[in-house]
């Protein structure tokens, strides 16, 4: 009569340790599987804008894109977009951003992400400036699986910040 209820007991204890051992250990949302590809992506964007300017950046967007820059009007498609993005390849601007958050939906083709960038370029009187702010990005996953951006914004913390 013992040996069975001690099995129970040691069954539900191994049970309740193997669900909270599970909680705990579980990876952070938005560091695995497709969102983790989506941060990869984000990666791999920011050092091709760096290394191939304005062409190697918008290699990440899909024909389609929208851009919604801060205080002007958005602009539709990757053509229209890569016209406004010359300035990445002046070697003395430098953007880079971090990502803060990235989610995918349930159905695994759509995504976004969010966080912080910066923007380094020397200002026009010939001083460094820095502009930081926060952006919002949309990803979708192509036919062949690779992650563009369709759909992103950004814009600048006030100064007081």
């Amino acid at each position: 009569m013992r040996s069975p209820l001690l099995l129970v007991a040691a069954a539900l204890l191994l049970t309740f340790q193997i669900s909270y051992g599970a909680q705990g250990t579980a990876a952070p949302v938005g560091n695995s599987g497709e969102a983790g590809k989506i941060r990869v992506a984000e990666a791999a964007m920011m050092a091709a804008g760096e290394e191939k300017g304005a062409a190697g950046y918008m290699s990440y967007y899909a024909d389609d894109a929208v851009e919604l820059p801060n205080g002007e009007p958005a602009q539709q498609g990757k053509a229209t977009i890569a016209k406004g993005m010359g300035f990445l390849n002046d070697k003395t601007n430098r953007l880079t951003w971090t990502p803060s958050h990235v989610d995918v939906a349930a159905s695994g083709d759509l995504g976004y992400s969010y966080g912080n960038y910066e923007f380094r370029s020397v200002g026009k009187d010939g001083k460094p400036a820095v502009e930081r702010g926060k952006y919002a990005t949309v990803w979708k996953k192509q036919k062949d699986g690779q992650w563009k951006v369709v759909l992103d914004m950004g814009n600048a913390n006030s100064e007081s910040k």
